[in-house]
């Protein structure tokens, strides 16, 4: 009896040791230089629930600014059961991007987008579908293909609002963008098929960057359900479409064209190349709606900035002489203002990471090591530097009368990420933001006083993305009748038929 409990005893001695040796582990990583300070948190968890509490869009999270007191711009932590370094230095995040290939994903997006995507392989593959894409959304594509689709499907849904009086401007976005790239990548779609695309999107829970554990009940689970039905989906309608000699869209057209020259070693299979196509639905779908919900909620809390708005559009389509044409490449880039709004506007809601990458070897910054295989979070604090923004934390979109409004990434401006993932649909995604803004001032429009932007790493709106709309036009022509009656009251015959002259114009 003696001699099993003192068994008992150095077992559970030995656990509780090897316990304690693992949370020191943890806690203080073996590395091969010193780490910038921080703390790890929770073994496993480390600090994620923290990190991921909501906040306000247009600031950056209180964890975060929480430890940079602390700790300094440079800091570790732990988050959803890995080791990272969040930065607030310009210089850092860009070198590292520089640097580094690999995208700095959680094992649950890395489940999203599947082992084999061609979006998260080699430098090479990156590099090859990277320019495939460009094809179809570079300045070039953009000014020959997409602005006309654009222009054809942002009115017609805005329509279909405005007739019911409030517009989701998220879901409108986002049905725009999944109808024009899907009839670029893929050819016209049968309804059904199409109707089906579009619906897969509110099957996909928003919290990406979450734990991976893949258990029904989990955001994982769900998220992995949504990949497999839209995969299937995609896949059907391009074997489909292949064997029934049906026109692809001009990305599909490309590729079968290399396959069929066979010139190219990094030519993508049918497989490698639906996945590419679901990951860019995906990553288009869940950034541009989400930040066309935040600058329409911007516009319409600064009335000065939609009136300057409004006149730069009306005068757009006074310009058009009263004829029904479409927005021409000129157009678009005569909207001086509404480029200054959207540059503004992705300015003041990068409170989320904006380069994210794991690093491939050891970088060396100042006294610290950046350790490999960490995630690296480089946060764009340089958007919020009072040295280089005037109130940085004021929305004035005036501040860009100066600058050059067709840059991406600059020293001071870094929405987009940089090195080489700086976001390829960078153009596309400011070409639709422009458009529907253009659209969407052809109306009597307000958001809603309830909304809210919120980050919880990606945007969120717990109040909804509505905006009460009505047909502008039908309400100047009520304005006029009611003035009609009030300037005539004395007259009863002339009141009669300037009333009727009115109503049948």
């Amino acid at each position: 009896m003696v001699e099993t409990y003192e068994l008992l005893t150095v077992i559970v001695s030995l656990i509780v040791v090897k316990l304690f040796h693992w949370i020191y582990q943890w806690r203080y990583p073996k590395t091969n230089g010193k780490v910038p300070p921080g703390s790890m948190g929770f073994p496993i968890i480390g600090e994620t629930f923290m990190f991921m509490k909501p906040h306000d869009a247009l600031q950056f999270p209180t964890f975060v600014k929480e430890r940079i007191l602390r700790y300094g711009p440079v800091f570790r932590t732990s988050l959803f059961g890995g080791k990272a370094i969040i930065s607030m230095d310009i210089g850092l995040n860009v070198e590292i991007a520089k640097a580094n290939h690999l995208p700095g994903i959680t094992k649950s997006i890395l489940r999203l987008f599947g082992k084999n995507n061609l979006f998260i392989q080699s430098k090479e593959s990156h590099k090859h579908v990277r320019n495939l894409t460009f094809q179809l959304l570079g300045p070039q594509g953009l000014k020959l293909r997409m602005l006309e689709d654009v222009d054809i499907l942002a009115p017609t849904y805005m329509e279909e609002g405005a007739s019911n009086g409030f517009l989701d401007v998220k879901e409108t976005s986002s049905k725009i963008l999944t109808e024009c790239l899907a009839k670029k990548v893929m050819g016209e779609m049968e309804p059904e098929a199409a109707k089906q695309l579009a619906l897969c999107w509110r099957y996909f829970p928003r919290e990406w960057f979450q734990f991976s554990w893949n258990v029904p009940g989990t955001g994982v689970y769900r998220m992995m359900k949504a990949r497999k039905q839209m995969m299937k989906l995609i896949k059907e309608t391009v074997l489909k479409k292949r064997a029934s000699g049906d026109e692809f869209g001009e990305f599909f057209k490309i590729i079968f064209g290399e396959m069929e020259r066979g010139a190219n070693t990094m030519t993508m299979s049918i497989e490698n190349a639906i996945e590419y196509i679901y990951t860019f639905f995906l990553i288009a779908n869940e950034t541009t709606p989400g930040i066309l919900v935040a600058i329409v909620k911007l516009i319409s809390d600064h009335p000065k900035v939609k009136q300057e708005l409004k006149r730069e559009h009306e005068g757009i389509v006074r310009g058009k002489n009263g004829k029904e044409v479409g927005l021409t490449w000129e157009d678009y880039k005569s909207m001086t203002f509404t480029q200054m709004v959207i540059n503004e506007s992705l300015r003041i809601t990068s409170t989320a990471p904006t380069v994210l990458r794991i690093t491939d070897r050891d970088f060396q910054f100042g006294d610290y090591t950046i350790p490999a295989g960490w995630i690296f979070m480089g946060y764009a604090n340089v958007h919020f530097n009072p040295e280089k923004y005037d109130d940085p934390l004021t929305f004035n979109p005036w501040r860009w009368k100066s600058e050059d409004l067709g840059s991406i990434l600059s020293k001071t401006y870094i929405p987009f990420g940089a090195g080489s993932r700086l976001c390829v649909g960078a153009e596309f995604a400011k070409l639709q933001m422009a458009i529907f803004i253009h659209h969407l001032f052809r109306y009597r429009w307000s958001m809603k006083k309830e909304t809210t932007v919120l980050r919880r790493f990606m945007l969120m709106f717990p109040c909804g993305s509505d905006v009460e709309i009505s047909d502008e036009s039908k309400e100047d022509n009520f304005i006029t009748l009611l003035v009609i009656r009030v300037y005539f009251s004395d007259s009863h015959r002339i009141q009669i038929i300037l009333e009727e002259s009115v109503f049948f114009y």
